[in-house]
């Protein structure tokens, strides 16, 4: 009795018509000889092999050849047009979340600077530094304070 390994995820399995080949890349290697016939009966001088008509089915050829080439797993095809919907996305955006709309917006004023005279720089002793260790929680607590957090730091700002 044969038994075969069915995959998680059916979707991610392409089927092979002729050998390793899948369905788009059988219509690709299809479509230049469709083009060719067309390229040769539609073009001037119909019906007739001309200098100029070998060169353009040639190209057609090889542009159809290289797009149904595999490249990691996936067509050449599969990939352009991964990356013509990631450049042709909108770069534009009509809504923007940083808008003040129903937002509390706190005006800050500036304060005037005071000149000191010239002041005298404070000698510490080494008993006197205090441990710097700030408690956080108490900025929590206290409703009088507002917390912003920026790209800079922490802002914290009393509310008057």
């Amino acid at each position: 009795m044969r038994s075969t390994v069915i995959p998680a995820q059916v979707t991610t399995v392409e089927d092979t018509i002729a050998g390793n080949l899948t369905l788009t890349q059988i219509v690709l290697l299809i479509l230049p000889v469709l083009l060719s016939t067309a390229i040769y009966a539609v073009l001037p001088q119909k019906m007739v092999l001309t200098n100029y008509k070998i060169p353009l089915i040639i190209v057609v050829s090889v542009i159809f050849i290289g797009l149904s080439l595999r490249i990691k797993g996936r067509i050449v095809l599969s990939w352009l047009s991964i990356l013509a919907v990631y450049f042709f996305r909108p770069h534009i955006f009509v809504f923007n979340k940083n808008t003040s709309f129903a937002r509390e917006i706190v005006t800050f004023t500036p304060q005037k600077k005071v000149e000191l005279a010239k002041a005298k720089p404070l000698k510490i002793k080494a008993e006197e530094v205090q441990d710097t260790v700030f408690d956080y929680e108490s900025l929590l607590r206290n409703q009088n304070l507002n917390i912003r957090f920026t790209r800079k730091g922490l802002l914290v700002v009393k509310n008057i």
